[in-house]
């Protein structure tokens, strides 16, 4: 399970669950992946506590979203319409049709 994209500790924490899953013991586990029984344990405590499907399904830090698929759907659809009559029509015309800020939109349209 080697990708430049998969971090290494992803990788060893689900080289653990599977593991575990299979009814070998803690210790053997531990000894199979080079790790230590408490770091072990304490992952499969994690993993029994939250059920995550995949180690990148766990919350991310910040705050959450301002802008709703809809409103970026919206956005979108609005910017690749032609405006007849008008031969430049930038999304900062368009940015009061959809209700969306300035701060908003910018993300979307980069």
């Amino acid at each position: 399970m080697r990708r430049r994209s998969t971090p290494q500790s992803w990788a060893l924490r689900c080289r653990i669950i599977l593991a575990c899953a299979s009814g070998m013991a803690d210790k053997a586990v531990a000894a199979q992946l080079g790790s230590t029984q408490h770091a072990l344990g304490r992952r499969r405590a994690r993993f029994i506590g939250h059920r995550i499907a995949w180690p990148g399904d766990l919350p991310r830090p910040g705050g959450p979203r301002t802008v709703t698929d809809e409103q970026v759907t919206a956005l979108i659809t609005t910017a690749l319409e032609r405006v007849v009559g008008r031969l430049r029509g930038g999304c900062a015309g368009r940015r009061g049709q959809q209700a969306v800020s300035a701060a908003g939109s910018a993300p979307v349209v980069r």
